[in-house]
């Protein structure tokens, strides 16, 4: 049985940061970022790879296409994450 995504953050309190962290590296991208709500860059960088994902209900959308809009944003964090973790790791 296929497991359901939670999206929330698993650590208590973390979203607003994660959400700080997406707004930062999507901006550095070259996206307009709401830092008010950064989970709307989403469709802008949908708009930008030609996908149909729109506010609401996307049933029809390919789960190809929700992987080309979802990679770039979550790749990017986590670039940025191990950026920030190695330098963290050369100052000690």
């Amino acid at each position: 049985m296929a497991r359901r995504r939670s999206s929330r953050a698993m650590v208590p309190g973390a979203s607003e940061g994660l959400g700080m962290l997406k707004a930062q590296v999507m901006k550095e991208q070259g996206y307009a970022v709401d830092p008010a709500r950064p989970d709307l860059v989403k469709y802008e960088v949908a708009r930008t790879l030609g996908v149909p994902l729109q506010p609401g209900y996307n049933g029809q959308l390919k789960s190809e296409d929700a992987g080309r809009v979802g990679g770039p944003i979550g790749g990017a964090m986590v670039r940025e994450l191990v950026r920030m973790a190695q330098q963290q790791l050369a100052k000690k």
